[in-house]
């Protein structure tokens, strides 16, 4: 073959890749709600037909009122324009029907009453309204379950606690109001200062469940761009000064900003008129409140955050929770709050890997409000840093004198 000319078998080729290219991106625009919706319409107007024809020839198994499946399905594909086509389509059929049962030779088929035509007009109304909704909205019932999902993605993936050094444990839990799949509460996270600190964010934005939802997804992203932009002191102001931003009518929430140093177990608490966090010191296996004052975010400007300042010790736990979990109507905060204590001393000598979960369920099982509970446990074989040995021949000795003063 001479002068570069392509066979018909390329050019086939070709033509077939270009159709395949052409329905593939049709297929996608279409499922995405960013095609045309004629396709639909078509194979729906030959349904219309196909079901009037099978009233007539075959009545005992095709009743008037089958018109109600293509104007369903309209309502759920087409754009209100075209579903309008789809029912003039319909009423065509159901004249045509009620003209050709009527006739002697059809005797014992199914008429069709004026009670078929109620049942195809009010389907055929309420079609109208879900196409009109989707249209205003502006996402396509193929579209709306997939952006639902991802935004439940994005919230999961945005509270997924960044990996820690060997030594710590870190669980979260979360828990919608009423099994939904959005929530109020949420949680950033990010290890900052090179890796050597930890920044956690707990916030419990007002309202519960889809109500809250929104927002909450709109705070976690923001909140998620701050987190380690800022001095860690210089978050919570900035975050109260976006919600202020934000002018809502129900736009405060409280957080939690915890500041932990992962070699040292240093930690500092921040809070925005959330509620105390415990820590379980394995010396004394008590518990202790760990409160820092600040006011709500979104209530005014020029708040100011006080931190309360505390240490991870080996063995050590901090817990830090949003309201739904400890505090009802019929159940005040101290009574949570020691309700939840007494749950989680079961895990001491077990230990925390999966109690975030379980506390939640043994506390706080049936409640009508988002729970969350976040667990930072430090293992009792950590070595703090500044009393690590430069010899690898005394780190046994180290950490076994850590574990005797625990014990």
């Amino acid at each position: 073959m001479t002068g570069g000319a392509e066979t018909p078998t390329a050019r086939m080729r070709k033509a077939l890749h270009r159709a395949r290219t052409s329905m593939r991106k049709a297929g996608v625009d279409y499922f995405r709600g960013d095609g045309s919706d004629s396709v639909a319409l078509t194979a729906l107007l030959l349904a219309v037909p196909a079901l009037a024809w099978g009233t007539v020839a075959q009545p005992e198994w095709c009743a008037p009122a089958a018109l109600v499946l293509p104007i369903v399905a309209g309502g759920l594909l087409l754009r209100p324009a075209s579903l309008l086509g789809l029912y003039a389509a319909s009423a065509a059929a159901l004249i045509m029907e009620s003209a050709l049962l009527d006739d002697p030779s059809h005797h014992g088929a199914e008429r069709v009453t004026p009670g078929t035509i109620l049942v195809v007009a009010a389907v055929g109304f309420f079609g109208l309204l879900i196409a009109q909704f989707r249209s205003r909205v502006g996402v396509p019932w193929r579209r709306g379950g997939t952006m639902l999902f991802d935004l439940r993605e994005r919230i999961r993936v945005q509270s997924k606690l960044p990996k820690l050094p060997r030594g710590w444990h870190r669980e979260m839990a979360l828990r919608p109001a009423g099994g939904q799949s959005f929530s109020g509460d949420f949680v950033v996270a990010a290890r900052t200062n090179g890796g050597r600190t930890l920044e956690v964010v707990l916030t419990d934005v007002s309202g519960k469940g889809m109500d809250a939802a929104s927002r909450a997804l709109l705070l976690s992203g923001a909140f998620g761009g701050l987190l380690g932009s800022l001095p860690p002191h210089a978050f919570l102001p900035a975050a109260n000064a976006y919600l202020l931003r934000q002018d809502w009518d129900e736009g405060f929430a409280t957080s939690v900003h915890l500041v932990l140093d992962l070699e040292t177990g240093d930690y500092e608490l921040l809070s925005a008129g959330h509620l105390p966090g415990l820590q379980l010191c394995a010396g004394t296996g008590r518990w202790e409140e760990k409160a820092a004052e600040g006011p709500l975010l979104g209530v005014y400007d020029g708040a100011q955050f006080d931190p309360v300042k505390g240490r991870l010790r080996p063995g050590d736990v901090l817990m830090l929770f949003t309201d739904g979990l400890v505090e009802t109507n019929e159940r005040e905060l101290t009574e949570g709050m020691d309700r939840l204590t007494g749950e989680a001393d079961r895990y001491v000598t077990s230990g925390f890997h999966g109690a975030a979960w379980h506390l939640i369920e043994a506390v706080a099982k049936d409640v009508n409000d988002d729970r969350a509970l976040l667990l930072i446990c430090r293992e009792t074989g950590a070595v703090p840093a500044s009393r690590k040995s430069p010899s690898a021949g005394n780190k046994p000795s180290v950490r076994q004198s850590d574990t005797l003063k625990i014990r």
